[in-house]
């Protein structure tokens, strides 16, 4: 798979004060389409990006790969604050970039002009506008700890297997991912199951019959609500992807990234921490 131009979102949750907002650090190549801007630059030099950046700092730059992600974010701001103006467990979009002044002020004029930050993840074609916001979790290193897989890599299926039976009644450890989708599931509980801005989805590759038991007394353990869980048993994740149609899939796997990508899902790596 070919190294891809952008990188992933970083996500964290503040631990100070439990009414502080779900803070989102992205940047800026994936809500808006730099392709035009970054060619110019390689191929004609800092100059000629300069001047063509303020010849058309009023002129906005096309939707990028996670614009339909960020409109979605803000649909639920906007949905939290609706229910209670005064709600302060909101999401908070800081947008890093290491772009030049002249692009800089291009960038904020876009911004103002569709009224939304930006972001950065894998670049993929742009997705249309829809709500909820739709999230999807792979399991092992992303919501849960990688101590299965790094069994699996020592030992084999079966080795992993034996461990899952023998750990069950036991949860399995936090992944760095747990964080976030606690807050997403914070957020979800102000709201009915029918009339939540929010829909989370497990689409793991693990299987139901045999490794799905631990991975749901898990969530339950956590009380994180997860609308679906699909377990793939190996199976290609992409297909349910595209039915599902989220606005970021994160996964520890780059292969299921490309898969994802194959179907136009917009995608971020979660790098293991093992």
């Amino acid at each position: 798979m070919a190294e891809p131009e952008s990188t992933i979102i970083n996500t964290d949750v503040k631990q100070k004060d439990p009414s502080e907002a779900l803070v989102i650090a992205v940047t800026t190549r994936a809500i808006f389409n730099l392709e035009e801007e970054h060619k110019l630059y390689m191929e004609k030099g800092k100059e000629e990006y300069i001047r063509h950046q303020q010849a058309n700092q009023d002129k906005p730059l096309p939707p990028g790969t996670a614009f339909a992600f960020i409109q979605a974010v803000q649909y639920v701001n906007e949905k939290i604050l609706e229910s209670n103006p005064a709600e302060k467990d909101l999401f908070d979009i800081l947008v890093l970039s290491n772009n030049s002044p002249e692009s800089g002020m291009r960038i904020i004029n876009s911004a103002k002009h569709y009224g939304v930050s930006s972001a950065l993840v894998f670049q993929q074609e742009v997705q249309a506008p829809s709500t909820p916001l739709r999230v999807v979790f792979d399991g092992d290193a992303v919501l849960f700890s990688d101590e299965t897989d790094q069994v699996f890599r020592e030992q084999g299926l079966e080795g992993a297997l034996q461990y899952e039976r023998e750990m069950e009644a036991v949860p399995m450890g936090e992944g760095p991912l747990k964080a976030f989708a606690m807050h997403l599931g914070k957020m979800r509980k102000k709201f009915s199951q029918e009339k939540s801005p929010i829909r989370t989805y497990l689409v793991t590759a693990r299987s139901g019959r045999d490794m799905g038991i631990r991975a749901i007394k898990t969530l339950r353990e956590w009380g994180l609500a997860i609308d679906e869980a699909f377990f793939m048993d190996g199976a290609p994740k992409g297909p349910i992807l595209a039915q599902i149609q989220p606005h970021i899939f994160f996964d520890d796997g780059l292969h299921n990234i490309q898969g994802a990508r194959d179907v136009g899902v917009p995608s971020a790596w979660v790098p293991s921490c093992s």
